[in-house]
């Protein structure tokens, strides 16, 4: 017997100890031919039926038990890869993969619908390649990444030629967009026709609607997180394209052959050269620059250096003149402190500038946003069932409201100044992604953020502690008078808050290929955009919360059923949402908002819900590729009186907000006919934008004379409680590669493209006025594009 007891104990620690012998995989996956690193390959361990997938450096870890394994990639537009490992001991494997995809279109990433993404407990979430971007047909043939979300359920903007976009029914200023960690302010050029981003730099592309991870915070509704390609490695390459409107370049290469490489791109509009050769002395021109340097220093450390500049001009024949844009700059060091923990540091510079020159009022002004943004972010791959995200981040934030100053001898412009403003938002946060058994993927965790409003600056002070005083005999709003004021030096604080930011989203696997998800998450947004538009205008300006501007607190919670059927070949995603936003900003009527130096005195802080329904069915797979998608949806906005004998805006109660589009249905397709010709076809129909028509008119007469001329005054009723015209149209475009591209470097292709194939008259706005004629009111409707047809020459060598 203890011969027998001896052995089991033997056999059991055996057991034991074997089991704890666990071993590291972990590397890097990049493609072949440049040494770019891929974003989300999906990577499987075919032996143990898991998956994982590669960060936004390319970079991947799992810890298995001693033992041989085959791991295989997944990643749509590359060839799957397969690679044998013995694992005695932790080992990296740096894995190539060749490019299937022969035109000219780079495929680096794409939506990897595969298992993987069932089990993962991530929803909320689109990405687009740049190839399917560039299918799609566009205005004047600009291939436009901010555009292209307009076709992903659950995103609309304010209709075309409006810049900006929103997403479950926020406004526009409720979106973090990233371009390289660095906040672009304006994301769009020419007021709104185009976006800021080119497309040939663009490498990674991920808009996130809601389950929105802890790393991200300072925006209600949404985050675009775009990273730029990192350049070629291995030889130098170029390509471009030339439009009717615009052309752009990019060129990349090595700094050191499979250590660093470069890349510089720019894009500039000349349309406006054409009007010199006529007497048209009007101007609109953009031109955007982007750049990126990367050098891997040893295995474990790569430093990075990426910037963008961009710059908008348009004037109107020499008497009026604008030019805005953004500035962005990061420097990032990449260091692997073992095979399971891995960070990133960056420092990180954003900027936005706004100029106006009047020349016949005599004046100029400029306004702008500065921030410097300190980060320190780490992966820490624990086990393969359990992975850590954290980090730390510091934004120091400089708001410029405006600047007016005479210009010329006879200006009657007086130099005013407004109040520069400051802000300090230091955060930290901790996510944690779990796998509890076979068919639950969980992630939880937390953001702390701070915020400090600071001075240099005046801060007015009111009776009740109330900037807006309601008249009751007139029950109107108007601006309050100043009880008193005080100056705060510099850095010293004003106001301040702190938050608790939950996060948390979990996945179910119901079967093979289908899962349903629940996520919620808070986020709380501390800087507000002043502006009264549907859509962000140049002019609009960034300012902090503070005493009376309290930041917006947005909890959103969303379930979804996600299906992957036929092999892949088809997605189903649908998803439910709700979202309450407390704190949003509303304006009392006859609001001034420009070179106001007391914005207080004119907002209202009030509430705002969405609500809806997402349905998206995708083909993956095949000649033909594309989606269906159709959102019915509701959002709202209130903001009830202060006190019982206030009646709030609207009368306090719920109205439409500027973003609310009931109806929103979307096709979109693909289709590959063979090596030289490829077709795409965009159908969009949504409900019209919410607007106040006048229900009625009255006439006044100053001195009670009705013998002379009154003034008729138009009469409204609720807010936004009418809607301009259905919006819709339909895009095609061809694409033409000729053969030979497979025989020479110097690759080519033609684009041509319709946009607004039957020419509908979509309504920009409607406006009211009384015909001179015949003295009856009429609605005058403005559209903006009928058909517009375009080509534009792409070429690659």
């Amino acid at each position: 017997m203890p011969n027998k007891l001896y052995l089991f104990f033997t056999i059991f620690l055996t057991n034991i100890l074997f089991s704890q012998e666990k071993y590291t995989i972990s590397g890097t996956v990049s493609d072949l031919k440049t040494n770019e690193t891929l974003i989300g390959v999906t990577l499987k361990i075919e032996e143990k039926n898991q998956f994982l997938t590669t960060n936004e450096y390319g970079f991947y870890s799992i810890t298995l038990p001693k033992g041989s394994y085959t791991l295989t990639t997944s990643y749509i537009g590359y060839t799957s890869k397969e690679e044998k490992i013995d694992l005695t001991e932790n080992k990296k494997v740096n894995l190539k993969l060749s490019e299937t995809n022969k035109t000219l279109e780079e495929v680096v990433i794409t939506d990897n619908k595969t298992k993987a993404n069932i089990r993962k407990p991530e929803m909320s979430v689109n990405k687009l390649s740049i190839a399917q971007i560039k299918q799609m047909p566009v205005v004047l043939g600009e291939v436009d990444v901010i555009k292209s979300l307009l076709f992903l359920p659950g995103v609309t903007n304010a209709g075309e030629g409006q810049s900006g976009f929103n997403v479950r029914g926020g406004g526009a200023d409720q979106n973090l967009v990233l371009l390289d960690e660095a906040t672009v302010y304006n994301s769009s050029h020419v007021f709104g026709f185009f976006s800021v981003f080119n497309p040939d730099a663009i490498k990674d592309l991920k808009l996130y609607k809601g389950g929105i991870p802890a790393k991200y915070g300072g925006r209600a509704s949404s985050v675009l997180d775009i990273y730029q390609k990192d350049g070629n490695s291995n030889k130098f390459s170029a390509n471009g394209g030339i439009g009717l409107i615009s052309s752009r370049l990019l060129a990349e290469g090595p700094i050191v052959k499979e250590k660093g490489s470069f890349l510089i791109g720019g894009r500039a509009s000349y349309a406006h050269l054409f009007l010199k050769f006529t007497d048209n002395k009007n101007t609109a021109y953009f031109y955007d620059l982007n750049a990126k340097m990367n050098y891997k220093i040893n295995k474990n450390n790569t430093l990075f250096l990426s910037g963008y500049f961009g710059r908008d001009t348009f004037a109107l024949n020499q008497s009026f003149s604008n030019t805005y844009g953004n500035t962005t700059a990061n420097l990032r060091w990449n260091h692997l402190y073992s095979d399971k923990l891995f960070s990133n540091l960056s420092l990180i510079y954003s900027d936005y500038y706004y100029g106006l020159t009047l020349d016949f009022v005599g004046f100029d002004w400029e306004s702008g946003i500065k921030n410097y943004n300190l980060k320190y972010d780490f992966k820490h791959y624990l086990s393969d069932n359990f992975k850590l995200n954290y980090g730390v981040n510091a934004v120091y934030n400089s708001f410029n409201p405006g600047v007016i100053k005479p210009i010329g001898n006879k200006s009657q412009i007086n130099y005013n100044e407004l109040d520069k403003k400051y802000a300090f938002e230091p955060a930290l946060y901790i996510d944690a992604e779990q796998k509890i058994g076979s068919k639950i993927g969980v992630s939880y965790g937390f953001r702390y953020s701070q915020f400090y409003r600071l001075g240099a600056s005046t801060i007015n002070y009111y009776q009740n502690d109330q900037p807006v005083f309601y008249d009751e005999k007139l029950k109107i709003y108007e601006k309050a008078t100043p009880i008193a004021s005080t100056y705060f030096g510099a850095n010293q604080k004003i106001a301040s808050y702190d938050f608790i930011e939950p996060r948390f989203s979990l996945a179910y696997e119901l079967a093979n290929n289908q899962s349903a998800k629940l996520s919620y998450n808070r986020m709380v947004q501390y800087l507000q955009l002043v502006s009264n538009t549907a859509s962000p205008t140049p002019l609009d300006v960034w300012t902090p919360s503070d005493n009376y501007l309290k930041p917006q607190i947005a909890d959103q919670v969303a379930l979804g059923y996600f299906n992957n059927f036929k092999d892949d070949t088809y997605t189903l995603e649908v998803e439910t949402y709700y979202k309450n936003i407390q704190n949003r900003m509303d304006y009392i009527d006859g609001a001034n908002l420009v070179a106001n130096n007391a914005i207080e005195q004119v907002v209202l802080n009030g509430r705002m819900r969405s609500y809806g329904l997402e349905l998206m069915l995708r083909k993956n797979k095949g000649d033909f590729t594309g989606w269906i998608a159709y959102t019915l949806s509701k959002s709202e906005q209130q903001t009830p009186g202060r006190t019982p004998t206030e009646i709030g805006i609207n009368n306090g109660n719920w109205y439409r907000s500027a973003y609310d589009k009931t109806h929103n249905l979307v096709l979109t397709g693909g289709y590959k006919l063979n090596e030289k010709w490829s077709f795409g076809a965009n159908f969009t129909l949504q409900s019209g934008q919410p607007v106040t028509y006048p229900s009625g008119k009255y006439v006044f007469y100053p001195n009670g004379d009705t013998s002379l001329p009154g003034l008729t005054v138009p009469v409204y009723n609720s807010r936004n409680e009418n809607r301009l015209p259905a919006y819709h149209h339909l895009d095609v475009s061809a694409t033409l590669t000729p053969r030979k591209n497979n025989k020479r470097k110097w690759k080519t292709e033609w684009v041509f493209s319709i946009y607004n194939l039957y020419s509908r008259k979509n309504a920009t706005t409607i406006n009211f006025r009384q015909n001179e004629e015949t003295g009856v009111n009429e609605a005058v409707k403005l559209s903006i594009f009928g058909i517009v047809p375009s080509v534009s020459y792409n070429f690659k060598f």
